[in-house]
């Protein structure tokens, strides 16, 4: 059976963000699949270094006004949008001024990786899911890529696995070579627990690292693809080693068939 609708969640897209191998990807991806006929949805973060006046974001007050509590503090939901009328294809921003204020991405302007960086791959993650549910749309693929999108898979698999939305998705995750230096906060474990999640299902993230995230993605994950031409060679054999479907590197002129079909195939 084909998979006719993919929910894209990605950690940059260019021309949001500079272009690198993934915000590349991450544009071209979805257009293409949906030029193959598939409905989709795309989100990402809106961090603070994002041009709103110049890529013509603006807020959905429809879909904004939601709290998700994070460590027993309310933070307010805000949902933004952009179109890339090229691709005819719309962009979803998650935001949140605590969170995505602040004028960089993952570093400040000293290479410092925030340290609030777990609540907020919490927070995105949490705001996706949400807002998919708001708009009554129910994926039949959940294509997570890149590190900042690690939890989704959780909080499908675990969380809203009777959900009438997410029951039915396939979950891909793809791989890059993007990891973070430091741990995450080590109480990240005890702040990722909505209901559904429990410590054996967080168990991974000891310590909280990139690698350990990445094997807590891909065992959440129906299928996984290797994004960066290398990545970590741990990373490599425990997906080999899970025996999950597992798409190897695609060059830019192959990716988006392989992609496709790939999804139908799950």
């Amino acid at each position: 059976m084909e998979n006719n609708k993919v929910l894209f969640i990605s950690q940059e897209i260019t021309p949001y963000l500079p272009e690198n191998s993934m915000s590349v990807l991450c544009r071209k991806l979805p257009q293409g699949i949906q030029e193959r006929g598939k409905q989709i949805r795309t989100f990402m973060p809106r961090f603070g270094n994002i041009n709103e006046r110049r890529n013509q974001l603006h807020e959905v007050i429809r879909l904004s006004g939601m709290n998700l509590i994070i460590d027993d503090t309310d933070h307010p939901l805000i949902i933004k949008v952009a179109s890339i009328q090229a691709a005819r294809m719309q962009v979803y921003f998650i935001d949140n001024e605590d969170y995505f204020s602040r004028k960089y991405t993952i570093t400040d302007d000293n290479g410092k990786e925030f340290e609030d960086n777990d609540e907020r791959i919490i927070f995105f993650a949490r705001g996706v899911l949400e807002t998919t549910k708001k708009l009554r749309w129910a994926p039949d693929v959940v294509h997570c890529q890149g590190w900042f999108t690690a939890l989704a898979p959780l909080y499908i698999k675990k969380a809203m696995n009777d959900d009438p939305y997410f029951a039915n998705s396939k979950v891909v995750y793809s791989v890059f070579d993007d990891g973070f230096k430091n741990d995450l906060n080590q109480s990240m474990t005890e702040k990722a627990k909505i209901e559904g999640i429990n410590d054996d299902d967080l168990k991974t993230l000891n310590p909280a690292n990139f690698i350990n995230l990445t094997k807590l993605a891909i065992d959440n994950s129906d299928g996984i693809i290797q994004g960066s031409e290398q990545i970590d060679s741990e990373i490599v054999k425990y997906i080999k080693d899970s025996g999950k479907p597992f798409l190897e590197y695609q060059p830019e002129e192959k990716y988006i068939d392989a992609y496709n079909d790939f999804y139908d195939s799950l």
